[in-house]
């Protein structure tokens, strides 16, 4: 059938657009209308809205082939199409094989669709055939169980971790109380051997962010270590869901790093790393943006684990267009966390202007409802670089600035008191041997805190004690962490 001349006219100025567009460095209406005679004003919008359906179009199938949830979809609306031609048996055919790849990647959600058209067709081709009803009615329960527990489990998930993205690890007792209660009043009485897999991915994923937020640091290793170990011995789910898969090793390697377990990080984040070289798997932007952010995480806890600050940050020095790209492009918790990182970094390595200037970023951001923890801390490391750069005159009203700032944020606990009375009673004045002695009692009041239930997390954020010890000892600090480090890789 020959398109009509209008068509074939709508059809060239929807080429026209989109070339003009794909040539255009920036988006500009009005520059296209100019450029573009035989475009309209008033035709626009709606040429661009069909452009956009057409992108979308062949995007999908370009990538059909490669996206099971698409594959899936398609034999479904096959299936569809030929029982509305009463082509029963092709139809039945084409739901086998979709229900097999949903069966196969535990896709749950077109496991039912494929069940509603099954019994569906139940009813205008079998009368009596009923043990397939009943197969039906039971698969039917069974996902609808599992669907139910997957929605307890995330919506779980998402609650503990908006608690989380906004202040960071609990605080306090009143903290701990409110969480634990939210946690276990809500949380179903299931049997983890009778879930799913897909069951079992969401469980642990709640448990891992329920123990990290508690700072149980050793179940929050064990529930991460369970749930890689799954996902290892099930291989076809990690090629569907290859970004729970790398989540779920970013978590393990978070609980590695804070427990120093340091031969099974490097195991690990070389499982990692071998996640982009694995063909069998689709890296869309998405995952690949995840692994970029992923694999600078760690390498800089990895420099922090073996002191090794000076290479740390001549890495970080050589890829600052790549890391600033990835920063602007990231979610706001996830850039926070990446920039406090750095800081550190540059701390370790005593290079404390660099410091300085990434801490401002967290600084100077307006809103510091995301991590209050972290705000809190960049500007307690803030003071330190200060001293460090003999800025006494500036230290005094960061002092007040940040009294104010934590009692705003209701985060003024004994680490932080002990910290900002020290530096307001420093001075340029005071001699070697006064400041040595200062040093050394503000470690003797920081020691008992590091097994403190709550003001342990302090020592999460920054190794203040290797810093105090570097002061006393007239040492650089990362000497003083690469010391610890070769010591506690001997034992």
């Amino acid at each position: 059938m020959m398109a009509s001349a209008s068509s074939q006219n709508e059809d060239k100025k929807i080429l026209q657009l989109f070339e003009f567009i794909n040539k255009s460095e920036t988006f500009d209406e009005d520059n296209i209308l100019k450029k573009l005679p035989a475009l309209k004003a008033e035709q626009l919008s709606n040429l661009k809205a069909y452009l956009y359906y057409k992108i979308l179009q062949a995007v999908r199938q370009y990538t059909g082939s490669k996206l099971l949830d698409i594959q899936i979809r398609e034999l479904i609306d096959f299936a569809q199409l030929l029982f509305e031609r009463r082509l029963y048996n092709q139809g039945i055919n084409c739901l086998k094989k979709a229900k097999k790849l949903a069966l196969t990647h535990d896709n749950l959600e077109l496991q039912l669709e494929i069940i509603k058209l099954e019994k569906s067709v139940l009813m205008q081709t079998i009368g009596d055939d009923e043990n397939k009803v009943d197969t039906i009615i039971q698969e039917v329960k069974k996902i609808n169980t599992q669907i139910n527990n997957i929605n307890i489990f995330s919506n779980l998930s998402i609650k503990l971790n908006s608690y989380y993205t906004k202040i960071g690890f609990i605080r306090g007792e009143n903290d701990f109380i409110q969480v634990r209660e939210f946690f276990f009043s809500n949380i179903p009485d299931t049997k983890e051997e009778a879930l799913s897999i897909i069951e079992k991915i969401y469980l642990y994923k709640l448990y891992i962010g329920y123990y990290f937020f508690i700072q149980d640091l050793e179940n929050g290793y064990l529930s991460s270590q369970k749930m890689v170990k799954l996902f290892e011995e099930n291989q076809q789910i990690i090629k569907s869901h290859p970004e729970d898969y790398i989540k779920a090793l970013n978590n393990l390697l978070i609980a590695q790093f804070k427990l120093f377990r340091f031969g099974e990080f490097e195991i690990t984040n070389k499982k990692l790393h071998s996640i982009e070289k694995n063909h069998s798997l689709r890296i869309n932007e998405s995952i690949r943006i995840r692994l970029l952010k992923y694999y600078y995480m760690h390498e800089i806890n990895r420099y922090f684990m073996m002191g090794d600050f000076d290479k740390g940050v001549e890495l970080i020095t050589v890829q600052i267009p790549e890391i600033e790209e990835l920063i602007g492009g990231l979610d706001k918790h996830s850039a926070l966390i990446l920039n406090y990182k750095i800081a550190c970094l540059y701390v370790g390595a005593s290079n404390y202007r660099q410091s300085v200037k990434w801490l401002n970023k967290i600084i100077n951001i307006s809103n510091a409802d995301i991590r209050e923890d972290l705000h809190c801390f960049a500007r307690i490391i803030n003071l330190i670089c200060h001293y460090e750069l003999g800025n006494f005159d500036v230290i005094n009203y960061y002092i007040i600035s940040t009294y104010r700032f934590l009692l705003k944020k209701d985060d003024l606990y004994l680490f932080q008191k002990s910290i900002l009375n020290f530096l307001k009673d420093l001075n340029k004045e005071a001699g070697n041997t006064e400041l040595v002695e200062r040093f050394a009692n503000l470690k003797r009041q920081l020691l008992p805190l590091v097994n403190s239930t709550f003001e342990k997390r302090a020592f999460i954020y920054f190794d203040i004690i290797s810093w105090l010890e570097s002061k006393i000892e007239n040492r650089p600090v990362q000497e003083v962490i690469r010391d610890k480090f070769l010591k506690r890789v001997k034992t």
